[in-house]
């Protein structure tokens, strides 16, 4: 890949060579506008600041960046601090340690783009990306773009809890949820104790995450013979199913919406735990008693499921053991899985917040 300079920087942003270290340095002033072309210009053609030359190949900082949809969603946090547990240790100049920068980017591609072209800039020993992705061929080809240019000034890069990103090579290695399996477990177990009307709170669309988690719990209607059990008929499973935010506001305003739709439902699916709370509180809300009158399950098996009332039944994953993992791999303290991807299961929860149907 070629090395971008400062010169082709100048000409893109149509100024001198000295106007671009002046705005890169900020050691002088410089007309707003003009500053403003030069950072467009920089963005645009990914340009680091002393270039990724053969003598800075090897020269990577002490940083490792820990990309993020939202720190104060636990699922984020929980994986960030596992991550940052295991990146001190030998290889880092200041005292054997490596600093983490955790970027939450707040959902935005963009902003996700952004936190990679500053940790390039950096020369970041190690970038690690958690959660799910972004389903648009645009965005994830910028990814892989981006992604190879950080791989090739020597950057480790690391996704967890997210599928493989199929044009890039410049990942090390990847750690995925098995979110198809937990979904499709969770809604069997419901469709076991007798539930045929079944809400689903999904999550933001064109998400990966989110897909894989409705698959599941499709295929578990679609594998129990549904098209004569109700809510499994194809029609009735969009009619059943209400997508938004993984927050408790999402919960509660999407099961008051699923409630209106069908007010004979006997069990609620939320995509995460943090929207089952949301989902409970609209039941009670509504005088429902769980799981008396109506069931509620989550996903995640976040610390705070096990002390709701009742106990949530949800998906347990291991985002802590995951988080480490990442963390090891992305210092080079634990050799890549077979083939660059390693496949993290998920383990049913049964809790007192599920229960046969009594009407």
């Amino acid at each position: 890949m070629t090395t971008v300079t400062l010169a082709d920087v100048a000409a893109r942003a149509q100024v001198s060579p000295a106007t671009v270290s002046r705005v890169l340095n900020g050691n002088y002033p410089v007309a707003t506008a003009t500053r403003e072309r030069v950072l467009r210009a920089v963005d645009d053609l990914d340009y680091v600041l002393n270039g990724p030359a053969s003598s800075l190949a090897a020269a990577t900082s002490d940083l490792v960046g820990i990309l993020v949809n939202d720190i104060a969603d636990p699922f984020f946090g929980i994986m960030a601090g596992a991550v940052q547990s295991e990146i001190g240790g030998p290889g880092g100049r200041a005292g054997g340690e490596r600093m983490a920068v955790v970027c939450n980017t707040g959902g935005s591609p963009e902003r996700e783009l952004t936190y990679l072209t500053l940790l390039q800039r950096q020369r970041a020993a190690a970038v690690v990306l958690t959660g799910g992705a972004l389903e648009d061929p645009a965005h994830a080809a910028a990814m892989s773009a981006k992604l190879a240019r950080l791989a090739d000034a020597g950057t480790r890069i690391v996704l967890c809890g997210r599928p493989p990103l199929e044009d890039s090579d410049a990942v090390a290695a990847t750690l995925t949820f098995d979110n198809r399996n937990g979904g499709r477990r969770l809604t069997e177990h419901l469709l076991t104790l007798g539930h045929r009307r079944i809400g689903y709170v999904a999550g933001p669309l064109e998400r990966t995450t989110t897909r894989h988690r409705l698959e599941g719990h499709r295929d578990a209607l679609a594998a129990f013979g549904g098209e004569s059990a109700g809510s499994a008929g194809s029609a009735d499973r969009d009619e059943l199913t209400v997508h938004g935010p993984y927050t408790r506001r999402s919960g509660y305003e999407a099961t008051l919406e699923l409630l209106r739709r069908d007010p004979d439902l006997t069990a609620i699916v939320a995509a995460n735990d943090t929207v089952a709370l949301g989902a409970s509180a609209a039941l009670r809300e509504r005088g429902l008693r769980i799981p008396e009158d109506i069931s509620v399950a989550g996903f995640d098996d976040l610390p705070f499921s096990v002390d709701a009332v009742p106990a949530l039944t949800t998906v347990r994953l291991p985002l802590y053991e995951a988080g480490a993992r990442a963390g090891r791999l992305a210092t080079g303290a634990e050799e890549a899985p077979p083939g660059g991807v390693a496949t993290i299961g998920a383990e049913l929860m049964v809790r007192g917040s599920t229960a046969p149907p009594r009407r």
